[in-house]
C-alpha cells in the first residue's frame, strides 16, 4: 500500500535547446509606452537607451568603433547628455551624464556581420536625429530603428552565390587564372556561398559554417575539373584556381576597419576585429589545404597569359568592375551603392595591378597606393551623392585583400616548408596592414574631424 505523501510530482526539464544563448534586450520595456514628449525632454534611461540602441545597430551591421562612438556622440550631445563607451567586437558598455544622474550599461551581441545597406539607413537616421529629437519621443524613435532593424536582405540565397561566383572568377583572372579556371572558381565559389548563405540562415556556428562553405565550394572546383578531365579529356593543369573558388569567405571588412579601429586607438576594437578575422582565415585555409591534400591539388602558379598589354588593362578594368560589385551585394550593398563602389575599385585596384606589373614595384606600397586612390576618389564620389564612405571604400578594396597569399603561407607552413610559408606570410602581412593605411591617409587629409584626436 503506497503511503500518502512520499511521491514526488516529477518536474519538466527546461528546454535549453530552444533558448538562445544571447537573451535578447527589449529595448520598448525601458520606454514609457504612453508619452508623447520629445526626446530631449525625456528621462535619462530613455536617452541613454536611445544612444545604446544606435550604437549597438551600427556596430552589427560591421562598422568601425570610431563611427559607432561618433554616431553615439552626436545622439547625446543632441539629447543634452554625455556619454562615455568602450567598444569590442560583439559587446559595448556606455555610460550616459546628465546633472548629476548616470546611468551605465552593457549590451552583448549574439554575432558580427557587415550589412552595409543597413549602415547607410543608420547613418541617415543619426544625420537627421537633429532636427527631429525636439519633435519625436523617444517611442517613435524606437519604431523608426525597429523598421530598420527588421529591413530584409536585398537578395535572395541563389542570387548571392551568383555574385560571389562572379566575383571570385574575376578574382581569378585578376591574378592570373585562364577561361577555364575563371568558369571553374565560378562554380566553386558560386555553390560553396549559396551553402554557406543557408547555413547562416539557420544559424550553425561560425567555425561550421566556414568549414562547410570552404569545403563545398572547393570540393566543386574539383568536382568539376575531374568532371571535364574524364569528359573532354581536358588537360590537368587547372588545378591552381581552387583557391580562388574559397576567396569569398576572406573576411575583407573586419580586417580592413579592425586596422583603423588601431589607428584611432580604439584597441580593445581593433585587436578583436583583426582576432575574428584571423579565426575565419585560419580555419578556411586549414579546411582548404585538407580538401588539397585529400584530391591532391596543389597550389601551382597560373600558366602566363598571352594577352597584349592594352588588351589585359581593358579586361582588368572589366574584372575589377565585376569582382567588387560582386562582393558588395555578398555586403548587401544596393544596386546604386555596389555600382558606386565598384566604379572606384577598378581605377584602384587596375592602378595597383599595373604598378606592380609595369615598374616592378613591391606589393606593399601598390596597395597602399591603391586604397588611398580608393579612399581620395570615395571622398570626393561620397559628398557627392551622400553615401556613408565606408560603404563604398571598404567594399571598393576588398579584392585587394590577399586571400591567394593567405592560402599559400597556410599550405606550404602545413607541408613543413616553413622558409615559403614565412615568405608568403610576409606577403599577406606587409599587404593587410598598407590596405587600411591607405584608407587612413585618404581620410586624414580630406576629413577635418578624423583629422583630430577629439
Amino acid at each position: 500500500m503506497e503511503e500518502v505523501g512520499t511521491s514526488q510530482p516529477q518536474r519538466k526539464k527546461p528546454r535549453y535547446k530552444t533558448a538562445k544563448q544571447h537573451m535578447e534586450v527589449n529595448w520598448h520595456a525601458i520606454v514609457k509606452i504612453d508619452t508623447d514628449i520629445p526626446a530631449i525632454d525625456a528621462e535619462l534611461k530613455e536617452k541613454a537607451t536611445l544612444v545604446a540602441r544606435v550604437g549597438s545597430m551600427l556596430l552589427f551591421v560591421g562598422t568601425s568603433a570610431w563611427r559607432v562612438r561618433s554616431s553615439m556622440n552626436k545622439v547625446s550631445r543632441t539629447l543634452g547628455i554625455s556619454s562615455n563607451v568602450d567598444i569590442g567586437l560583439t559587446t559595448l558598455t556606455y555610460t550616459c551624464i546628465e546633472n548629476d544622474h548616470h546611468y551605465t550599461q552593457t549590451v552583448v551581441l549574439p554575432t558580427t556581420g557587415v550589412n552595409t545597406n543597413k549602415l547607410m539607413l543608420l547613418e541617415y537616421f543619426v544625420e537627421e536625429f537633429q532636427e527631429k529629437a525636439s519633435e519625436y519621443s523617444t517611442k517613435q524613435f524606437h519604431e523608426i530603428l525597429d523598421k530598420i532593424e527588421a529591413e530584409k536582405g536585398n537578395y535572395e540565397p541563389w542570387m548571392l552565390g551568383l555574385a560571389s561566383g562572379f566575383a571570385c572568377g574575376a578574382f581569378t583572372f585578376l591574378l592570373g587564372g585562364g577561361l577555364m579556371e575563371i568558369i571553374f572558381a565560378f562554380l566553386g565559389a558560386g555553390i560553396g556561398n549559396y551553402v554557406r548563405k543557408h547555413l547562416l540562415e539557420k544559424k550553425i556556428t561560425l567555425l561550421m559554417n566556414v568549414i562547410i562553405g570552404v569545403a563545398t565550394a572547393c570540393t566543386a572546383y574539383v568536382g568539376s575539373v575531374k568532371l571535364c578531365e574524364w569528359i573532354f579529356n581536358l588537360s590537368p593543369t587547372h588545378h591552381a584556381g581552387y583557391i580562388c573558388s574559397m576567396l569569398f569567405i576572406i573576411p575583407g571588412f573586419p580586417l580592413i576597419t579592425g586596422g583603423i579601429d588601431l589607428a584611432k586607438l580604439d584597441l580593445r576594437s581593433g585587436i578583436e576585429r583583426i582576432t575574428y578575422a584571423m579565426l575565419i582565415i585560419s580555419v578556411a585555409t586549414l579546411t582548404g589545404w585538407v580538401t588539397a591534400l585529400i584530391f591532391n591539388f596543389n597550389p601551382d602558379d597560373f600558366p602566363e597569359l598571352d594577352i597584349s598589354t592594352p588588351v589585359l588593362i581593358i579586361l582588368r578594368v572589366v574584372a575589377s568592375f565585376i569582382g567588387i560589385f560582386g562582393f558588395s551585394m555578398m555586403f548587401n550593398s544596393n544596386l546604386f551603392m555596389a555600382f558606386c563602389a565598384s566604379v572606384i575599385g577598378m581605377f584602384s585596384n587596375v592602378l595597383r595591378l599595373e604598378l606592380t606589373d609595369e615598374l616592378d614595384i613591391p606589393s606593399g606600397i601598390t596597395s597602399f597606393l591603391g586604397a588611398l586612390t580608393s579612399g581620395l576618389l570615395a571622398s570626393i564620389i561620397g559628398k557627392k551623392i551622400g553615401l556613408p564612405r565606408i560603404s563604398i571604400t571598404v567594399p571598393s578594396i576588398v579584392i585587394m585583400v590577399p586571400g591567394m597569399f593567405m592560402y599559400k603561407a597556410a599550405y606550404f607552413i602545413g607541408l613543413n616548408d616553413t622558409s615559403t610559408g614565412i615568405l608568403w606570410l610576409g606577403k599577406t602581412i606587409l599587404v593587410v596592414v598598407a590596405l587600411p593605411l591607405g584608407l587612413i591617409i585618404a581620410r586624414i587629409l580630406t576629413d577635418s574631424y578624423f583629422r583630430h584626436r577629439s
